[in-house]
């Protein structure tokens, strides 16, 4: 068994655990030993800023993908062939695209001269037009277009094994669609929405392209703090620091995701 395991583990060893030992060995040495770096995250505000504008950017693209991808992968689950197919190919069409040429299609969608701005103009909504790009608020359109299929995804492979009885059941014995829906339904898919809200919440946290792009430079989330550290500064130690830490964040949300619902039962191994 340890030979069999050996490759998977070297893999592992080779891509997670020495690429991670680097980082956190970068975020404690400055020619010695120091905690500096990490003096600075927990004490200046920019530090603050960025983490508490990834997390409010990270919860807005969670809920926004939750409620369009749970009727999405509700349709799918329950639709016939071909058209649950159909659905879930054009959930999976996006991934045949580059992020970032998706970024600058909303760049070009949502600028003061797109097509956005030019269809409310057309139809009377709006007099001038809107400021949707180097802002929050086109970051969290595109990142939500971006990241929509991880939330459909593990919603429909939930809702998928969950028997089309018990629905019938629940309506023999009197309950209506909606009462049915909530007391039966909706319990049963937990595992799926619980799955769809940590993947994308962690997937967010780590966006780069998306907030550079349509940001402008005025939405620095953590990433973009990341990238100038090293880029402007070659402050190689500060980068770390903050990735350790971003890291241990999301390690924490998996802890206490786990323990509310086994991984494994997210995934749809049970």
């Amino acid at each position: 068994m340890t030979l069999l395991a050996a490759p998977a583990v070297l893999v592992i060893v080779a891509l997670v655990v020495i690429p991670v030992g680097w980082l956190a060995a970068q975020s404690i040495y400055d020619n010695g030993f120091t905690l500096e770096h990490y003096r600075r995250i927990f004490t200046e505000e920019v530090y603050w800023r960025s983490f508490a504008l990834t997390f409010r950017i990270a919860l807005m693209v969670t809920l926004l993908t939750l409620l369009l991808g749970y009727p999405v992968a509700y349709a799918a689950a329950h639709a016939r062939r071909p058209w649950n197919v159909l659905i879930l190919a054009c959930v999976m069409l996006p991934f045949w695209t580059s992020v970032l040429v998706r970024a600058y299609a909303w760049l070009v969608l949502l600028q003061r001269t797109g097509v956005a701005n030019q269809l409310l103009e057309r139809f009377g909504l709006i007099t001038e037009p809107l400021a949707m790009v180097h802002n929050e608020l086109g970051t969290v359109i595109a990142t939500v277009h971006i990241l929509l299929p991880f939330m459909v995804l593990p919603l429909y492979s939930t809702m998928q094994k969950i028997p089309r009885e018990l629905m019938l059941a629940g309506a023999s014995l009197g309950g209506g669609p909606l009462y049915s829906f909530l007391r039966i339904f909706l319990p049963l898919s937990l595992p799926g929405v619980v799955a769809g809200l940590t993947l994308v919440f962690v997937l967010t946290l780590g966006f780069y392209i998306t907030p550079e792009l349509l940001g402008g430079g005025r939405t620095v989330m953590i990433s973009m703090v990341v990238s100038r550290n090293v880029e402007l500064y070659a402050q190689w130690g500060a980068a770390s620091a903050v990735g350790v830490v971003l890291l241990a964040c999301v390690l924490a949300i998996f802890a206490a995701v786990g323990r509310i619902i086994p991984l494994d039962k997210m995934l749809g191994q049970k």
